[in-house]
């Protein structure tokens, strides 16, 4: 008779089990037909996170003389790391070792706060960057990390490929970087010409809303790119440019982002290979394309910083047309286009190699600024030649002001 209780038992509970099953995936049918290609999309962008997550833990890779017992460290070249550091990232593929390093060397020159720096690098460039680096650990004022490239390992090829070699890398720092909260993206043809500090703290300066802060594309329409040919939504009048991008990464990673693809919304994990497989055949600018795509769904979400933050030669070359920069100077210079390493554009050329010759122990009022004046005076038959002097005025207080601060540490 037990025996007989014991299997009418067992019965009833796989029978009220089964039942459970079948109210749970109606209830998942239901939710799935409300949502419409929702749970299509974050079911296809779950093997994808699954990836992401293994970028985190293997990807990053720390180069340097110690390391700890479990695996690469950081290679310290401060004494010490305050809650004052200042994230800055660059991904570097190519020939890109020198502008990478100048844009570097910008950086520590004028900044006041301690620098950690996280360089994405194709292996062959990792010893190049160690040597160089290493060369500068006098200067106890920054830490860097170099990293591997690294994407995702479905469509990886589509990513490293997408605009220019390794540009879409900037697209997966915040699940990389998992740990840092706040960081400052630039591109390697960046040199700064005021302390990174100044740019740092408009994190402060970010509503509620915003997790991210960029420049404009353009501030001339009539000469504008996304708003004459375009074919995909962006952000504003004329678009963004993503050269240099400050990030709360924290913000980021929690954000649920309205798109064109569903009703639900997004996280930045789930949103990018959507993104990319919808609009891939109508992109130029690759990755920046798709920040635009993002941020005119969600305005609210971008700060807009002015165009002496990201100056290009589109604000001179056919005439100025970055007022912010006429009355206050550049604070930051994007030799897009090449500029650097070509004569069309003397000017930028001319600071660039101003910058990549100086050395850390050289007086610059005498070593980089009085040259570079006399090599300014000679560029004044290019539109942006004749403006030369907004190059030179920002990076005139920076170097007066580092003097008046080392004079006060004395």
């Amino acid at each position: 008779m037990r025996r007989y209780l014991r299997m009418l038992v067992l019965c009833l509970g796989c029978g009220f089990c089964s039942l459970l099953y079948s109210l749970n995936q109606f209830a998942v049918n239901l939710e799935e037909e409300a949502s419409g290609d929702g749970g299509k999309l974050k079911a296809a962008a779950t093997s994808w996170l699954t990836v992401s997550k293994r970028i985190a833990g293997k990807g990053a890779r720390s180069v340097g003389p110690k390391e700890s017992p479990g695996g690469p460290d950081r290679y310290r070249l401060m004494k010490t790391q305050s809650s004052d550091t200042m994230h800055l990232a660059v991904v570097a593929c190519g020939e890109r070792l020198e502008e990478t390093i100048t844009m570097i060397k910008s950086a520590i020159i004028f900044s006041i706060q301690p620098l950690q720096f996280h360089i994405f690098a194709e292996d062959q460039l990792h010893h190049s960057f160690k040597n160089i680096l290493d060369g500068w650990k006098f200067l106890q004022t920054f830490n860097y990390i170099i990293y591997p490239i690294t994407f995702p390992t479905e469509n990886a090829a589509e990513w490293k490929k997408l605009f220019k070699p390794c540009a879409s890398q900037r697209l997966f720092l915040p699940l990389i970087l998992k740990e840092v909260d706040s960081l400052l993206y630039v591109d390697t043809d960046i040199l700064f010409l005021r302390p990174v500090d100044d740019i740092w703290s408009l994190l402060k300066k970010f509503n509620s809303t915003q997790i991210a802060a960029m420049a404009p594309e353009h501030e001339e329409p009539r000469i504008g790119w996304y708003n004459r040919f375009a074919r995909h939504p962006y952000y504003g009048k004329t678009g963004i440019n993503s050269g240099v991008m400050l990030m709360n990464m924290t913000r980021m990673r929690r954000k649920y982002f309205k798109n064109d693809m569903t009703t639900a919304r997004l996280q930045w994990g789930e949103i990018l290979m959507p993104l990319l497989k919808k609009y891939k055949l109508n992109i130029t600018w690759g990755d920046q394309d798709l920040l635009n795509i993002m941020f005119f769904h969600n305005p609210e979400s971008l700060f807009v910083f002015p165009c002496q933050w990201n100056y290009r030669p589109d604000h001179c070359i056919y005439g100025s047309n970055c007022r912010e920069a006429e009355e206050e100077g550049i604070f930051i210079l994007h030799g897009n286009r090449g500029v650097y390493h070509d004569d069309k554009q003397p000017v930028f050329r001319a600071v660039y190699e101003a910058l990549r010759n100086c050395s850390f122990e050289d007086d610059k009022v005498h070593s980089l600024l009085h040259p570079l004046e006399l090599e300014l005076q000679k560029t004044v038959h290019t539109y942006c030649g004749r403006i030369h002097k907004i190059f030179m005025k920002q990076l005139t207080k920076s170097i007066r002001d580092n003097y008046v601060r080392s004079s006060k540490e004395r």
